[in-house]
């Protein structure tokens, strides 16, 4: 086992245990990478515990969080665990400019953000992905009870990239056999901020077995792209009735690979915008939260990983971009000054 004072950013992680019996009992977080969800942890009705997330060991993650060669821009963060994506999800695109970057408009205002991710073929399109919080480290780290870990970053100006300035609180809460994640955002700045609000689960399926496990997203539109190595919007919402990509009732993935963003959601009347299931490997996880504000659900599973990404998020990828039609809600939401947002959701872990 790691030391209790394990470093990540500059920060010490920080452990949550229930006091429940089954469910989510454990989980790990690393204030100084943006809350990242390092670890979760759930038990049985036998007591044999589980790891909920495709991550690795505290060592090894602080190894690969530590400002190395893959993580211009805190791309690490988003490669394992849980990461927190903010002032927007998904991809941002712009024009590229020296020093890794793009000037991208963001509906009357320019903003320069990083170029940290894009298409590995000759030629393809790097693009803004992720946020700017993945490698912000969080002050004022409270942690009331042994379930809880609550931080809070003040007047940040995400380093002079995005508009107006904020106050941003994260809370993780195990709770009830569950875990709660919100996120609250007070702009703080002279102007208006745009903001996007998003979180990318690496859910870790026990069989290992993609191929039988099966989703459900109560979803009757999917965002169309160009091709799954750049990934980016066309513009077209395809209906998904009748087609390969229609999981509003529980659709095995089978050979279909995914990269895609499901929207036009359906509000259930207990919240449930997501649910994961692995038959062989004994496991459901299901996914709550309002819709809106959450407009999409982001789902990444590729072929060849014994993982799904399941990605409540606010906004539909490129959410300024001119693909879309004029006056299409992208689900960013604006913010005048003293404005406040709040992004909820909670996830639960059980048998099949």
């Amino acid at each position: 086992m790691p030391p209790p004072d394990l470093l990540i950013g500059e920060r010490s992680v920080v452990r949550l245990v229930s006091g429940d019996d089954v469910g989510l009992v454990r989980a790990t977080v690393a204030p100084g990478r943006g809350m990242l969800l390092l670890q979760a942890v759930r038990r049985d009705a036998a007591g044999a515990e589980h790891d909920l997330l495709q991550a690795p060991s505290l060592a090894e993650a602080a190894r690969r969080l530590d400002n190395g060669p893959d993580d211009f821009a805190g791309n690490a963060a988003f490669s394992f665990g849980g990461a927190i994506l903010l002032p927007y999800a998904n991809r941002v695109r712009g024009r590229p400019r020296p020093g890794r970057v793009i000037e991208a408009d963001l509906g009357g205002r320019t903003a320069r953000l990083p170029m940290n991710w894009g298409g590995k073929a000759p030629g393809a399109e790097r693009y803004a992905m992720h946020g700017l919080i993945l490698d912000l480290a969080f002050d004022e780290v409270r942690q009331p009870s042994p379930d809880t870990v609550t931080a809070t970053v003040r007047n940040h100006d995400f380093q002079g990239r995005w508009p107006s300035r904020a106050d941003i609180t994260v809370t993780w809460r195990l709770a009830g056999g569950g875990l709660d994640l919100d996120v609250a955002v007070v702009n703080v700045g002279p102007e208006a901020m745009p903001i996007g609000i998003g979180w990318h689960p690496y859910f870790r399926l026990p069989s290992g077995r993609r191929d039988q496990a099966c989703l459900r997203i109560p979803a009757r539109q999917r965002a169309g792209v160009n091709n799954y190595d750049e990934v980016l919007p066309t513009g077209q919402r395809v209906g998904v009735a009748g087609t390969a990509y229609d999981f509003t009732s529980h659709r095995p993935l089978g050979s279909l690979y995914l990269d895609d963003c499901f929207t036009d959601l359906t509000p259930s009347s207990d919240g449930m915008v997501a649910e994961l299931t692995d038959p062989l490997g004994d496991l459901t996880i299901r996914l709550f939260a309002q819709t809106p504000p959450v407009h999409a659900v982001q789902v990444y599973a590729p072929l060849d990983q014994p993982f799904v990404c399941v990605e409540p998020q606010f906004n539909l990828a490129d959410p300024f971009g001119a693909v879309w039609p004029e006056g299409l809600d992208t689900g960013m939401q604006r913010l005048e000054p003293l404005g406040r947002t709040a992004y909820r959701v909670r996830v639960t872990a059980g048998p099949a």
